[in-house]
């Protein structure tokens, strides 16, 4: 974005719209450490593709962006193809997962008029009917062919709750959990996240005797897995941290990557063989800023606005607040687009820091140019804030 010249709970926690990318890596051990190598963009889709779940060691399923509404997608690994699996004009279908001793798949379905269920879907012809009626799933992770664990909406928080489809019951367990569940290795038990304050935890559930127990802390980050040994891991910015709750008493490095693509990492997951890890990224800042020049060099208002978050705060650098938010935004510059016939941007210099862009452009408007500095920072898969050097 370039600085105008003088003279000029549908569900909003369970499904964040962000423009993300699915990578897929092998892994294995080597002399006790563990390799990550063959990394591949996997979905590689504008907009949001997310919650990547093995089907089996050839398949995964995920979340994906289709003409702006969600629907399940097939990644054939050794084929490279991808295949949606359902089409659902109404709604848009989130969580794929296998259902146990199955081929069929289970999805979170939200409608367009708000109506959130959990359902199956046969996976080849894509039908589907209703699991479970008197919940609003939001996280679910199957047990066994009739048990689900999930996270469920009530009262605008989340809820634990065990569903068994055989007997029809819904039975309350615990309260503030999060979105990533899995099954523990060589146990009969199933991890989930519950939130202390602002600090998350690992705790463990034996959906037989409805025990649950504390495990580990995991800090500010919600999204962990499982490693077939019983080691967890758990995303953190640009690195995937480890702990072996036996024997550990602090995470420690799994592997930290060095591409700028691989970005504010949220969902993670393991096969069962522990020979490859998928993840979800956020695209990278670099992306961003270019997406919102192109659009400024179009004099495209929307096309300007798409990368900015909606509580934008827009500042004369170091510290002091010109304007918030992105209406405001709008009301500055469509008038400059429509009247500023020579309006273009070009980037002399551009750095890439973590989630931070520095722009030195080069601006011309109504036949004059002069040099200017943007400063943008990235939270959460959107421009957050842009700063100005004078």
């Amino acid at each position: 974005m370039k600085k105008l010249f003088v003279s000029l709970f549908i569900t909003t926690f369970t499904f964040a719209q962000t423009n993300t990318e699915i990578h897929l890596f092998d892994i294995k051990s080597e002399n006790g450490k563990w390799v990550v190598f063959n990394g591949k963009n996997i979905s590689n889709n504008d907009g949001y593709d997310s919650q990547p779940n093995f089907y089996d060691e050839n398949t995964i399923l995920f979340a994906s962006n289709k003409n702006g509404q969600t629907d399940i997608l097939k990644y054939t690994i050794d084929s490279d193809q991808k295949n949606f699996i359902n089409n659902t004009p109404n709604g848009s279908e989130y969580s794929p997962q296998r259902i146990p001793n199955s081929k069929n798949v289970s999805a979170v379905r939200l409608d367009k008029n708000g109506l959130q269920r959990f359902y199956q879907y046969d996976f080849k012809s894509g039908k589907h009917e209703e699991l479970i009626k008197d919940l609003v799933v939001a996280y679910p992770v199957w047990y066994n062919e009739n048990t689900i664990i999930s996270s469920v909406i009530v009262n605008d928080s989340l809820q634990l709750f065990i569903s068994d489809l055989k007997k029809k019951t819904n039975t309350p367990i615990v309260k503030q959990t999060g979105r990533s569940f899995h099954k523990i290795p060589n146990s009969k038990l199933v991890s989930f996240m519950k939130k202390n304050g602002e600090i998350w935890e690992v705790w463990s559930l034996d959906p037989i005797t409805q025990i649950t127990k504390k495990i580990f802390n995991t800090g500010a980050n919600q999204d962990m897995c499982w490693l077939p040994n019983g080691t967890m891991l758990v995303s953190y910015k640009n690195m995937i941290l480890k702990l072996d709750p036996k024997t550990d008493k602090k995470w420690s490095i799994f592997h930290t990557f060095k591409d700028e693509n691989i970005n504010n990492i949220s969902r993670i997951i393991i096969n069962k063989n522990g020979t490859k890890l998928a993840l979800v990224t956020e695209v990278s800042p670099r992306v961003l800023a270019q997406e919102q020049l192109d659009g400024y060099n179009k004099r495209d208002i929307e096309a300007f606005l798409k990368p900015y978050a909606k509580n934008v705060k827009v500042y004369t650098y170091p510290n002091k607040l010109n304007y918030e938010g992105i209406d405001e935004m709008r009301k500055r510059y469509a008038p400059v687009f429509v009247k500023t016939k020579d309006l273009h941007c070009k980037i002399l210099n551009r750095i890439v820091k973590g989630n931070v862009v520095i722009d030195e452009e080069l601006v011309t408007a109504n036949g004059n140019k002069f040099k200017a500095v943007a400063i943008y920072e990235i939270t959460n898969g959107k421009i957050s804030t842009v700063k100005f050097v004078r």
